[in-house]
């Protein structure tokens, strides 16, 4: 159920739907209404840099039926492109949105991911800012391949509508195309990090920070050792591929 390719951004060779908040959360409660295994996913300049040499995590966005910009740079890099999108859908925003409408609708949630001790605080948070919200189940992502058919039997079991997978890129991508389908829920939407903002285990950027694009950088000051040489990759090679798209489509397009 994938959206028209007219009424998307081509971004690097990615196409992301132009959807802003509130259309986005249409679209997705019109697909837990009507269809079975549609999955959202959110894009940002890290997952761009890896779409570029990732046949199969390529393969997976093309087949989701939302594509969202998550990061700023990527509506930035939109407009440079002349080739806009409306604006940001952060992940983390959109999933307290569907929070929300799942309390009210009466839709069972799975939360897949994060570590045990964080996902049970963040579990606790929840149910204090949403004490309708059915929570169907919840389970760790510290599993090995091996027991990945029994944990999608599992959430299958729980009669769950709505999955939240907090795992990190590309792993959750994999492991939803591999074994999405035999959980049976309506819709699926990877979260990566928000349990762990939920849980208090990280802290999010404040709003300036967010609309000034610099997320990443509240990150790295939070985690310097585990996250620079992640960022310093990932932004150069954005940048880079940013460009190489801008030289090809304003100079040499210029010249034909």
């Amino acid at each position: 159920m994938a959206t028209a390719a007219a009424d998307r951004a081509r971004i690097l060779g990615c196409e992301i739907d132009r959807l802003d908040m509130e259309q986005t959360v249409e679209r997705c409660e019109q697909m837990m209404r009507d269809a079975r295994g549609a999955q959202h996913v959110a894009v940002n300049a890290a997952k761009l840099v890896a779409y570029q040499g990732d046949a199969e995590l390529r393969s997976i966005i093309k087949s989701c039926a939302i594509v969202s910009a998550d990061g700023q740079s990527v509506v930035w890099a939109s407009r440079l492109l002349g080739d806009p999108l409306p604006a940001r859908v952060a992940g983390i925003d959109l999933m307290h949105r569907l929070l929300g409408l799942a309390e009210e609708k009466g839709y069972g949630v799975y939360v897949l991911g994060a570590r045990r001790s964080v996902l049970e605080r963040a579990i606790s948070e929840l149910r204090r800012h949403h004490p309708r919200l059915r929570i169907a189940g919840y389970r760790d992502g510290y599993f090995a391949d091996a027991e990945s058919e029994e944990v999608a039997r599992q959430i299958r079991e729980a009669d769950a509508d709505i999955l939240l997978v907090a795992m990190s890129s590309p792993r959750k991508e994999y492991w939803l195309a591999k074994h999405g389908a035999a959980t049976g829920v309506r819709f699926v939407m990877g979260v990566g990090g928000a349990i762990d903002v939920v849980a208090g285990e990280t802290r999010r950027a404040p709003a300036w920070m967010q609309r000034a694009g610099l997320e990443w950088l509240f990150r790295l000051l939070q985690e310097p050792r585990r996250m620079w040489r992640r960022y310093l990759y990932t932004n150069t090679r954005f940048a880079a591929l940013l460009a190489q798209e801008l030289f090809k489509r304003r100079v040499l397009g210029a010249r034909r």
